[in-house]
């Protein structure tokens, strides 16, 4: 027990002395020691990592979950040392709502057929989002938060203890300069009475002050050694930093190009299927201008006679193909990517076709494989 408050008091003391040299410092009442302009360098350096590296680390969290709430649970599942439950992505869910809407529709009609394929895309796009989501957390949160949680942490435990030695060096200074200016007083104004003991008790206490200087000097520099080599592992964590964040991008690019290639799957599907829509009014406008008085007779709707269909004398424009598409049929035009052809539409038509010509060659183009030009 006696051990105990002995060492409280030595505490307290210690946290007085650097609480008055601090105060003293900020009035311009006391010299502090200064650090080279190289270390100033690396702890500016130091922090600017840190606090780049925590924003960009809290937006990437918001990027690959912008759920704020989701995030919440995550991290206190992490807390807890336990797995969080595997969630299901956005996109699944919509094609999973969208195949289950199809079975209530009907999935033999042009509806539910599409509703059919448009759900199994939206479910491959989610699977590929979930895969995407844990790469960039292995390869590129994980990295950045260990960094903040550990190497931070290390270094900002040196630094603090960097300061409090700094300011036990300057008190001490201070001492060692009080106890001096003291002795040359009494060596200028000497009591003839006491003379030897006063100065032999000043003498004591400057050579105690110059003792404690050298101790603490001793210790300072052993600790801004130690912080500055801390400080200059800044560059290898900028290293492999670098390094996670060409994972990222890798992983990020193939999520995408995944995507896209899902995407142009599920167009050239829906390019296939028969759109009733489309071929109803289409046909329906052609056969009213050709033959009026038959407008009250059924009508045959299962294809459009493309070659029926006379352009425009105004309204055609050129085109770009983007991607090749294959005709699915005799009412279609099948394109080769980067060709030019001559696009117009029809009154009726589905604003998701236009009427495309090659040369002699004439059919219906999907809007989506096209970049028009003016």
């Amino acid at each position: 027990m006696d051990f105990n408050v002995k060492k409280l008091a030595s505490g307290a003391g210690v946290f007085f002395t650097r609480a008055v040299q601090f105060t003293e410092e900020k009035l311009g009442q006391a010299e502090k020691t200064e650090l080279d302009a190289h270390f100033e360098n690396l702890m500016s350096r130091a922090d600017c990592t840190k606090n780049w590296t925590e924003k960009i680390y809290r937006q990437t969290e918001v990027l690959l979950q912008p759920n704020p709430s989701a995030r919440i649970e995550e991290f206190l599942y992490e807390k807890l040392d336990r797995k969080a439950p595997s969630r299901i992505t956005n996109a699944e869910l919509l094609g999973q709502y969208m195949q289950d809407a199809a079975v209530e529709f009907g999935a033999g009609g042009p509806y539910g057929c599409t509703l059919i394929k448009v759900g199994e895309c939206e479910r491959r796009l989610g699977a590929a989002e979930r895969e995407f989501l844990q790469t960039s957390a292995i390869s590129f949160l994980t990295p950045l938060r260990n960094f903040l949680e550990g190497d931070w942490r290390t270094i900002s435990k040196e630094r603090r203890l960097l300061e409090n030695l700094r300011l036990d060096l300057d008190a001490c200074k201070t001492r060692l300069k009080k106890a001096k200016v003291a002795e040359a007083k009494a060596a200028m104004a000497p009591d003839f009475q006491e003379t030897r003991p006063r100065n032999y008790v000043l003498s004591a206490s400057a050579s105690a002050a110059e003792h404690e200087l050298r101790v603490a000097q001793t210790e300072f520099d052993r600790q801004a050694e130690v912080t500055r080599l801390l400080l200059e592992g800044i560059s290898s964590t900028h290293v492999n930093h670098l390094r996670c964040l060409n994972e990222f991008v890798e992983a990020q690019a193939a999520y995408y190009k995944q995507c896209h290639l899902h995407m142009q799957d599920l167009q050239k599907e829906l390019g296939r299927l028969p759109n009733a829509f489309t071929l109803n009014s289409a046909h329906s406008m052609v056969t009213t201008a050709s033959a009026p008085e038959e407008a009250t007779s059924p009508v045959e709707t299962d294809t459009l006679k493309i070659e029926e269909v006379q352009a425009p004398a105004t309204g055609t424009r050129k085109a770009k193909v983007l991607y090749d598409y294959d005709a699915a049929d005799s009412s279609e035009l099948s394109l080769l990517a980067d060709e030019l052809i001559t696009v117009y539409t029809m009154p009726g038509m589905d604003s998701d076709w236009l009427i495309g010509e090659r040369g002699n060659q004439k059919g219906k183009v999907p809007v989506t494989y096209l970049e028009l030009l003016s």
